[in-house]
């Protein structure tokens, strides 16, 4: 077996829930990879905060950036090249409106804006540049600015009268090219919208290549980048992710270029016109040669001459046809190349008459569409294999050598395909199938990197080798852990119940007699001072003493009340509580020790109430709040995110998620993170996230976690709706 290639790491922007995306960036990749000999990996940012996060540490070697992030990566970047749509790499913000309610930069003033996301340059950062630009303060203008998180989601806002305007990219400042891509999201809908402002140009967005890569590395790339849709591949339309054609080298005067592009085998494009004794009046190739034969100067001469008897009968052959026939011909025909096995697709369609010419003249396009040849395996693959399916999928020789591995995959086993054959994923699963699968033996679990992964192979005939499915069971290995703790920990529920209420008594007892103590020492040193007396100064170290011991007992007062918490019952007198206010309100008691750590976003909807003791239910949001913002560093308060959201789950549960950025957890550290007294910042007691559960459980919801170090953590609240209130019914007695 070969020793494998290291991967290059191709990092994406998030594609704002387009499916399609995932498809053709797959495919992307595999183009990519079969024109460098080399596997790409490519992987999709989950945020446009982690991939600059993945950029600064040096982490991918390319990186599909936006505009914006094209600009400031350049300077560390062995090249950039932009995006080009449209035959542009330059494109503007279209502020679009319902047709029947017109707008202007004039008429703005209090109307509802829906944008895409805060860093599209097409769906925020352009529009707003601009606006500002015309002395119009965005925060002012609007009533009401929303962010739908795609193009396509802003526009059907407009649509719905949910908001009177949006802004979408555009290539060009044309109304009727905008309509056009207004149809791709709307269809026949796109009638009931207009333009009414486009933005100046700017720079589209494009991918970097990072100094993680080589010179020469990064010179193949440029090469392969730049002439992947000049070449007569015929590929941009199935390859290029987020609608893109093309690319161009972007060039600075005054900073290093990317190195001169190495020779690299492209795909022959020719177009001819021939006349009816079967010469060439007009010949053209890119590269100048075309089936391994040089055709610079093939005017006036045959096409067997110019292209030789056996590159030239396939399709002089089609042209007979075509001619006898009167219609367009297409022929797809395979050719050895310079002792190569290549895929050629002719077209042959008939032209004007020239006049004083008998036979009509013919158009001819050959194309090399070997590269479409290689990648239908692939393509038929993607219809069968869940592409999107949220877990690792891999489809593997009986020798271990791995044909194909989704996306989630390589985010998985990032290692995959460096390690090859001794991947521990990869031995279990031949393991596995060389031993066969006795009855009733479980599946094969593999323990890496802190994650329990449960393995299902599936033989393989036609190619022969396996199909293996990875499932992460890391939470119910957690859960049976929890399971298996149970009684100790409902022993310790007991006891925390039993020592908080012995303790609740002598507590009370402290506290007031505390703050008698206080109250007559302080009168008693206002009396000496009135008095003259020197003992009055001697008081007051004692009533800083006393004052002291209050606080700790108030503490221990409170820890008190966290023990009862975890093994209270269910309040008996829960009433419909609306989750949205109690949430915005422990919003608003976290705002200050907010302000210089994190950036807040929102991302709320209509979601229903639930039965809940309201007290009890801001106890959880505030717990849950400060601990994620006490978790980020305000050393990192310009980078640092705090995003909540609030929506309806798809069995109309109740779903609130609270997301940091801070410092994450470690693996072991997540499977304890809602035990009694394990503490997960410094100066914890350790009960906070405990407490929480508690009350989440005692609601019949759920609270799960998932962290990872340096990315931060997300809780996930799950409360059940509220019951439906039926109506009395009246009830007629006869008498």
């Amino acid at each position: 077996m070969t020793t494998p290639t290291k991967p290059i790491r191709f990092l994406l922007y998030p594609s704002h829930g387009e499916v399609r995306e995932h498809v053709r960036v797959d495919l992307f990749g595999r183009a990519l990879s079969e024109r460098l000999g080399r596997p790409v990996v490519m992987e999709l940012s989950p945020t446009y905060e982690a991939l600059e996060a993945e950029v600064a540490a040096g982490r991918v070697d390319m990186v599909w950036a936006t505009a914006d992030q094209c600009d400031a990566f350049a300077p560390r970047a062995r090249a950039v090249l932009r995006a080009v749509r449209s035959g542009s790499c330059q494109y503007r913000a279209a502020l679009v409106c319902r047709a029947n309610e017109p707008l202007t930069l004039e008429t703005l003033q209090g109307k509802r804006v829906a944008w895409a996301t805060p860093r599209s340059a097409g769906g925020y950062l352009l529009p707003v540049r601009f606006l500002e630009a015309q002395g119009l303060r965005v925060n002012e203008l609007f009533s009401e600015q929303r962010f739908m998180g795609a193009y396509r989601k802003a526009i059907n806002a407009v649509l719905a009268g949910e908001a009177d305007m949006a802004a979408v990219f555009s290539p060009h400042a044309d109304e009727h090219a905008m309509r056009a891509t207004l149809a791709t999201y709307v269809g026949a809908r796109e009638s009931e919208l207009m333009t009414f402002a486009f933005t100046p140009p700017a720079l589209a967005d494009g991918i970097v290549l990072t100094r993680r890569l080589s010179g020469e590395d990064a010179a193949t790339l440029v090469s392969v980048l730049t002439r992947m849709n000049t070449d007569g591949s015929g590929l941009e339309m199935l390859m290029g992710p987020f609608r893109t054609e093309g690319f161009v080298l972007q060039t600075t005067d005054g900073r290093e270029q990317a190195p001169a592009s190495r020779k690299v085998r492209s795909a022959e494009y020719v177009v001819a016109e021939l006349d009816g004794e079967e010469r060439c009046r007009r010949l053209w190739s890119p590269t100048g040669r075309a089936f391994g034969r040089d055709v610079s100067d093939a005017e006036g001469r045959t096409l067997t001459e110019v292209l030789g008897t056996e590159a030239a009968e396939p399709l002089l052959s089609l042209m007979r046809s075509v001619r006898h026939g009167g219609a367009d011909g297409r022929l797809e025909y395979r050719l050895e190349v310079e002792g190569e096995t290549r895929w050629y697709a002719a077209e042959i369609t008939p032209c004007a008459p020239v006049p004083g010419e008998t036979q009509p003249r013919l158009g001819l396009m050959v194309r090399d569409v070997s590269g479409m040849r290689a990648l239908e395996d692939p393509m038929y693959r993607l219809a069968s294999f869940p592409l999107l399916h949220p877990e690792p999928l891999l489809e593997l020789t009986m020798q271990g050598e791995l044909r194909y591995g989704n996306p989630a995959t390589h985010k998985a086993f990032p290692e995959l395909l460096v390690e090859g054959t001794s991947h521990p994923i990869v031995e279990a699963a031949l393991r596995w199938a060389w031993q066969g699968a006795p009855a009733g033996e479980p599946a094969p679990t593999v323990h890496l990197d802190g994650r329990y992964w449960e393995l299902t192979v599936a033989q393989l005939w036609n190619p022969e080798g396996l199909r293996v499915f990875a499932k992460d069971v890391t939470l119910r290995k957690q859960m049976e852990a929890r399971l298996i703790q149970a009684d100790r920990l409902s022993a310790l529920g007991s006891l925390a119940a039993a020592v908080g209420h012995e303790m609740n008594n002598p507590l009370a007892f402290m506290i007031a007699n505390l703050s008698y103590a206080r109250e007559e020492l302080a009168r008693m040193g206002q009396s000496l001072r009135e008095q003259g007396a020197a003992a009055a100064g001697e008081l007051d170290e004692v009533l800083e003493a006393l004052s002291e011991t209050a606080e700790g007992a108030l503490r221990l007062k409170h820890i008190v009340q966290d023990l009862r918490t975890l093994s209270r019952k269910p309040p008996e007198h829960q009433a419909r509580v609306e989750v949205q206010p109690v949430l915005e309100n422990a919003l608003k008691l976290i705002r200050g020790e907010l302000s210089h750590r994190a950036r807040l976003e929102r991302d709320f909807f209509e979601i229903p109430a639930v039965d809940a003791d309201e007290a009890r239910l801001s106890q959880l949001f505030l717990n849950l709040l400060l601990n994620a913002v006490q978790s980020m560093n305000p050393a990192e308060a310009a980078q640092n995110v705090l995003r909540v959201a609030a929506y309806t789950g798809e069995e109309g549960e109740v779903v609130v998620e609270v997301q940091d950025t801070g410092k994450g957890l470690a693996p072991e550290a997540l499977s304890r993170i809602f035990e009694p007294f394990v503490a997960t910042l410094p100066g914890s007691t350790g009960l906070g996230l405990s407490v929480s559960h508690a009350i989440v459980t005692s609601l019949g919801g759920t609270l799960r976690a998932e962290s990872r170090e340096g990315r931060g953590t997300l809780i996930t609240i799950t409360l059940p709706a509220a019951a439906e209130v039926s109506q009395p019914r009246q009830v007629l007695l006869a008498g």
